[in-house]
């Protein structure tokens, strides 16, 4: 199959940035497989230009993705939870954590109660300020992200959804063995 209209062979738009870096590489080494650096490196580069556009709606109330994530994660489990379980809930280190977890209190969005059995344990929960934060600007936050991916039918999108959800099924059960 010949590529035509702009799309590559295997019915790929050729109008990324990415499509030019793998054409480089194919010409310096045509013996290699790009077709992992064909997915791989467009994933980065979303994630990339997803995190340079912040988040207008999160910015406009004086959060960042990070932070909003630890609320999100407090208010969608619906109940206290450990700077550690914070730390899995949203991916992010302990000292990240912590770090976040001092501004957001003292900004009165989240409180932290000293656990009763063991005083080195906290536990942390959304104040009412928090809360109503969150139910605030979460529909506003999904509008921007729909907004973000209005290019893409619906369709489309859950295709994108449900390939990203398979592949990110079998990261996260097989990657850890991958690293060195």
């Amino acid at each position: 199959m010949t590529a035509t209209n702009g799309e590559a062979a295997a019915g790929v738009p050729r109008g990324d940035t990415l499509a030019a870096v793998v054409q480089q590489w194919r010409a310096v080494h045509p013996d290699l497989d790009t077709g992992p650096m064909e997915i791989i490196g467009r994933i980065n580069r979303c994630a990339a230009l997803l995190q340079q556009a912040e988040d207008a709606p999160l910015r406009r109330v004086g959060l960042n993705r990070p932070e909003f994530d630890l609320l999100g994660a407090l208010r969608r489990t619906g109940h206290e939870l450990t700077p550690g379980e914070l730390a899995r809930e949203t991916f992010s280190s302990g000292a990240a954590v912590t770090k976040r977890l001092k501004q957001l209190t003292e900004r009165d969005l989240v409180e932290r109660r000293v656990d009763s059995r063991d005083r080195r344990v906290a536990h942390v929960r959304l104040t009412d300020a928090g809360r109503e934060l969150v139910d605030g600007i979460l529909p506003e936050q999904l509008a921007y992200e729909t907004a973000v991916l209005s290019g893409l039918d619906t369709p489309t999108r859950g295709e994108l959804a449900g390939l990203l959800g398979e592949l990110l099924a079998q990261l996260e059960g097989r990657l850890s063995g991958l690293r060195v």
